[in-house]
């Protein structure tokens, strides 16, 4: 009786080992994406010490599952090869269609918008003054450097589509064609263009001027995909509120983190926060939000 007892408890023992523990281990992990930075090493130099204080703070073993593009990464949500999302506005609001995403907390950016720059002695004056002419932008499906001067046109009573001519080109470049009048606008991150404005000793701050403006633009943000049990949500949330001011100072370590300088998490952050960029995706032809332009 003694021996069948025990081998009974050894089977029950293997099946409670085999169903369980690998499902405990999948709960105290998860793999977090940075979809603005491609590989493991980029990853970690600007997010590893922001990892490595979230990971102690929750007791969760956090790894880095590093992607080589936007859609890989909703694939990786999709196939729940990735627990949380750290994107930007437009990603997001494709992210959410296509896997059904939550936003979990905002990562503020000060002074987030996207202006239309011209010349002070170009004559131009208001926004359709650039109906016909050429206006520089960022990539394809950059949230501030096209989607966003888009819709600041469109806002203003010009098409972007129809009405001018957009030159898709680095920033540098648009800079550069700004002041030698190859484009007569460049429309862009607000707080970028003042950077290379104020980098520049070839001009004068005053040589340029604002003619339209946008709203700050939705917060980048930290979602969780729908596999993810809400206790984790939960605790990542709480952690983060509560340990906020000692994150942010992590985050900052990174070179190129240092746009978030300023910032503030959201943890009120809601679905419908991103419903100007769904805004954006309209007006450059895009309102199904089931891919990524430019990708």
């Amino acid at each position: 009786m003694f021996k069948k007892l025990t081998t009974y408890n050894i089977i029950i023992l293997i099946i409670f080992i085999i169903l369980f523990v690998p499902l405990t281990q999948a709960e105290d992990t998860v793999n977090f994406i940075i979809t603005d930075l491609e590989g493991l090493e980029e990853v970690q130099r600007e997010f590893g010490p922001f990892k490595d204080l979230l990971e102690e703070k929750t007791g969760l073993a956090i790894k880095f599952y590093p992607v080589t593009s936007r859609t890989a990464a909703v694939e990786a949500v999709k196939a729940q090869k990735a627990d949380f999302v750290l994107t930007g506005p437009a990603e997001y609001v494709v992210l959410r269609k296509l896997t059904n995403c939550k936003p979990v907390i905002g990562f503020s950016r000060p002074d987030y918008f996207s202006a239309v720059i011209v010349k002070a002695d170009s004559g131009i004056n208001r926004v359709a003054d650039l109906k016909g002419k050429k206006v520089a932008m960022s990539d394809i499906g950059s949230t501030s450097g096209h989607l966003g001067p888009s819709q600041v046109l469109m806002d203003n009573g010009l098409d972007p589509q129809k009405d001018i001519e957009i030159i898709h080109t680095s920033k540098e470049i648009a800079w550069e064609s700004l002041k030698k009048g190859d484009v007569s606008a460049w429309g862009y991150n607000a707080t970028s263009f003042m950077r290379f404005r104020d980098k520049d000793t070839s001009v004068n701050p005053g040589g340029f001027k604002t003619i339209a403006r946008g709203p700050d633009l939705p917060n980048d943000v930290l979602v969780a995909a729908a596999h993810v049990d809400n206790t984790v949500i939960e605790k990542v949330t709480t952690t983060i509120t509560e340990n906020s001011d000692r994150l942010i100072q992590e985050i900052l370590k990174g070179e190129d983190n240092q746009k978030y300088r300023g910032m503030q998490f959201i943890a009120s952050i809601k679905d419908e926060d991103y419903n100007y960029v769904r805004d954006m995706y309209a007006t450059i032809g895009q309102p199904q939000f089931v891919a990524f332009v430019g990708d």
